[in-house]
């Protein structure tokens, strides 16, 4: 187990750019499965999930050409279907939660798809029944041996139908797009998900030779093809990566910009900061942060407690409210932070306590964080990261404290965060990796 020595209260200052979106670079790649033909994608993060991702489909039978850290081809002109039956591929595919959307490619492709219960973070109840439902309605038979904890899905030839999702689901949005690319007549799918990831998923698939429409709207129509051709694709910045940094920049009170943001694919993200009370301007594709010596937060217009909330997109994304919380622990004021998706995310919270934050956690999914507004600052403590986004919210809790701090099984952070201690020490942080 690796663990993240943080010399804390140290101010930074300088330029960083955010790696790949990690959430995006999945569904990518395992849409390559659709095609015999050769797909290059760039700017993949480097990372844990992602590299076992490329891992995993190179054992099915897929080429992989590695031109750079960042940039892939890949060429799946056929997939061992025999070896989706053996305990390497389960092994493999449990590790991942990525690895579920492999089903729908598959399901579309070979008419077959096999996939172990996925792993992942453990932070709560995150059921796969979207997925399945949408599968049977394109026609599939779905069985699960709950002695194995193995899900399989067979349908010779899919055909199109009306769904609607009982929960506009991310990975089972993508899933079922990738399985309905390939079916016969036209599927249409209300209460899609909608993030910039999921639109990035369709507009590839559209230059492929599927026709997709709607991309951007919760409601998205297919009209099935024969088959589908290669392309090439650049992943978006990853903005639960940016958030982090204008997270960090505020609780060190620093100055950075984060470069090349996609700024109009952050949606929602810059003002929820900004009901923060933290300072940033647009330069172009660029966030400037100043140094700012504090910031307050917002009330409502009746002068109610702030809450800051996830939903669906164009909602706040769950994987920042645990960046929230942290920065809030150091603001002028009060909020509430409601994680209504994940009922153990907010478990990290008992940490930041012993910090010194003043945090109330209400029930498994709020919090009320009654900010310290820079007066007094987190003491260093040693502690374990639980999972990736309460993973770096700690690393930052760590940089903003005057001491040195310890963080344990950090594989977690490097499962979505690219070089972090390398990038961070760039620009001034004081972060060692012990092995």
């Amino acid at each position: 187990m690796a663990t993240f020595e943080i010399a804390g209260g140290y101010t930074l200052k300088g330029e960083i750019t955010p790696q790949g979106a990690k959430n995006e670079a999945l569904q990518i790649i395992c849409a390559v499965l659709l095609t015999p033909q050769e797909v290059t994608i760039s700017n993949i993060p480097n990372i844990c999930d992602v590299n076992k991702l490329i891992e995993l489909i190179e054992s099915m039978g897929v080429e992989v050409n590695r031109r750079s850290s960042s940039e892939c081809s890949f060429r799946a002109k056929s997939v061992n279907l025999e070896y989706l039956q053996t305990e390497e591929f389960k092994d493999k595919a449990a590790a991942l939660r990525g690895s579920i959307m492999v089903v729908g490619p598959l399901l579309a492709r070979y008419g077959v798809g096999y996939i172990p219960q996925p792993g992942g973070d453990k932070i709560g109840r995150r059921r796969l029944d979207t997925h399945f439902v949408g599968f049977q309605k394109l026609g599939a038979t779905f069985t699960f041996d709950s002695k194995k904890n193995f899900y399989e899905v067979k349908g010779e030839r899919l055909k199109g139908n009306y769904m609607l999702l009982d929960e506009a689901s991310v990975t089972g949005t993508a899933n079922i797009v990738m399985a309905a690319v390939l079916a016969s007549g036209k599927t249409t799918i209300f209460n899609a998900a909608c993030e910039p990831y999921l639109q990035q998923l369709c507009k590839m698939l559209n230059r492929m030779g599927a026709k997709i429409s709607g991309v951007g709207s919760n409601l998205l129509t297919i009209e099935g093809v024969e088959s589908l051709g290669g392309t090439e694709h650049t992943i978006l910045p990853d903005m639960i990566e940016v958030g982090s940094f204008i997270g960090l920049a505020a609780m060190t009170r620093s100055e950075i910009t984060i470069k090349n943001v996609s700024y109009d694919d952050l949606g929602i993200i810059p003002n929820s900061f900004r009901r923060l009370g933290i300072n940033f301007e647009r330069v172009g594709d660029d966030i400037f942060i100043p140094k700012q010596e504090g910031y307050e937060i917002e009330t409502f217009i009746d002068g109610s407690i702030m809450t800051i909330a996830d939903a669906p997109w164009p909602g706040l994304t769950p994987d920042l409210l645990s960046i929230f919380l942290v920065i809030a622990t150091q603001a002028k004021g009060s909020v509430l932070i409601h994680q209504k998706m994940f009922e153990s995310r907010l478990f990290f919270v008992d940490k930041l306590i012993d910090m010194g934050a003043q945090i109330i956690l209400c029930d498994p999914h709020r919090a009320t964080v009654i900010g310290h507004n820079h007066n007094m600052q987190l003491r260093p403590t040693s502690m374990v990261s639980p999972d990736i986004r309460a993973g770096v919210a700690l690393l930052i809790a760590a940089l903003s404290a005057n001491g040195t701090s310890v963080i344990h099984n950090i594989e977690q952070i490097d499962r979505g965060y690219q070089d972090i201690e390398h990038r961070l020490n760039a620009i001034g942080a004081h972060i060692v990796r012990r092995e």
